[in-house]
């Protein structure tokens, strides 16, 4: 196993404290928006075994079969097929679906067709892979996922008060639950923004006084004023108030599949999601929407949030999600347990959340690439290959990323 020396990506919603209380750090006072955990090219782990400090990307490149296991390359092909992470958002992140894997390959291969350069501003498409993504929160973690039922959107719309939403509540109401929701999002997304600037704004003074007045709505009424807060007339706004206002308590996650709706509000967690970096936003941010691309891919499917807590099965807690390039999973160990046996066919990441976690190789192989002993404090990680077999023990919570293979 390899101890992981990680990046930490400093974007502009980035917590200024969240991460450096988690890492044990001083703060900088610039934001600290994720640390990224894997062999993504775009800030792939480091490890060392003797050599000095290696791409894990590279590691794996050299011997996937070794690194990886022959089950997860058959399946994924010969690359780590997920990416973790450790999230902290500080302000609201976009608005935004992800593409299912055919909509990936067939707009990836589109775009490269057309001759869109990988790094432009306006490119949909950064690789041919779908991005599902399960967020489990560290902390209560304030978010938005999927729509909701369109006669509870009218209502919440309605007591609003403003005269030009009149129009979408009436949509909301009288047509059939698909047909609704996107005629809706259609007419907030294409609409002159200088005209529904003022709408929105409107809206979200609205929205403010009704949070201090409790009620149903009051915290997804408080959700939206911050967002206006931080996009000012931006239509993503309205965009929002159709979806479902999600508190997650600490434990607690949601898993996104294929053009579910979210965004991320602010709160600690950490996010494990297939390695791809394809991203359709709809409003909240000064990035580029495309707008009929968007509606292709969005799910026009109302229902609650899904709320997902992890099952129990024998001593590890499970967040079960119809994906197989990941798995995600936790430890909860106490002083006086037992040492706890872990291996997987398949390669792991161990990420350290609370209290010490204590790592030690099966069978102890100086030979052997990495290391035999790794003791894990909070925010740190380690890389285990597929066929390592562990033991866990200590006083701390341990989440573990892997692969369904």
């Amino acid at each position: 196993m390899d101890r992981l020396a990680n990046t930490v990506r400093p974007y502009a919603w980035g917590s200024t404290t969240a991460l450096p209380e988690l890492l044990g750090t001083a703060p900088t006072g610039e934001p600290q928006a994720e640390m990224w955990m894997g062999a993504h090219p775009g800030a792939p782990s480091r490890i060392d075994r003797g050599a000095g400090p290696v791409s894990l990307a590279e590691v794996i490149d050299a011997d996937p079969e070794a690194e990886l296991g022959p089950d997860a390359v058959r399946a994924f092909g010969p690359r780590l097929p997920f990416l973790f992470k450790v999230l902290a958002a500080g302000s609201p992140l976009s608005l935004q679906v992800h593409p299912d894997l055919n909509q990936a390959r067939d707009g990836f291969a589109d775009e490269e067709r057309r001759g869109v350069p990988i790094d432009a501003a306006h490119r949909n498409y950064k690789d041919a892979n779908h991005k599902p993504e399960l967020i489990a929160a560290l902390t209560p973690f304030d978010g938005l996922c999927g729509f909701r039922h369109p006669a509870q959107t009218a209502d919440l719309l309605e007591d609003l008060g403003i005269d030009e939403l009149t129009p979408y509540v009436d949509i909301l109401r009288a047509s059939p639950e698909e047909a609704a929701l996107r005629e809706v999002l259609t007419a907030v997304l294409s609409a002159d923004h200088h005209v529904i600037a003022g709408t929105v704004e409107r809206a979200a003074v609205a929205a403010e006084q009704l949070a201090g007045k409790g009620g149903p709505h009051a915290d997804a009424y408080a959700a939206y004023a911050v967002l206006a807060h931080h996009f000012p007339g931006d239509p993503g706004v309205l965009a929002a108030m159709l979806l479902n206002h999600v508190q997650l308590q600490p434990g607690e996650a949601l898993f996104l599949g294929a053009g579910i709706p979210h965004a991320y509000i602010s709160g600690l967690g950490v996010e494990l999601m297939a390695n791809s970096d394809n991203v359709l936003r709809s409003g909240l941010t000064p990035k580029h929407v495309d707008v009929p691309e968007l509606l292709r891919v969005v799910r026009f499917e109302a229902g609650d949030a899904g709320v997902l807590r992890p099952e129990e099965v024998a001593g590890e807690e499970v967040y079960e999600t119809p994906i197989d390039e990941f798995r995600l999973s936790r430890f909860v160990l106490a002083a006086a347990g037992r040492p706890r046996a872990l291996v997987s066919r398949t390669p792991q990441i161990l990420l350290c959340t609370a209290g010490t976690v204590r790592l030690r190789t099966a069978e102890e192989d100086p030979e052997g690439p990495g290391q035999t002993e790794l003791t894990l404090a909070p925010g740190e990680s380690a890389f285990v290959r597929a066929g390592e077999q562990l033991t866990l023990e200590g006083e701390g919570t341990l989440y573990r990323a892997t692969v369904v293979a």
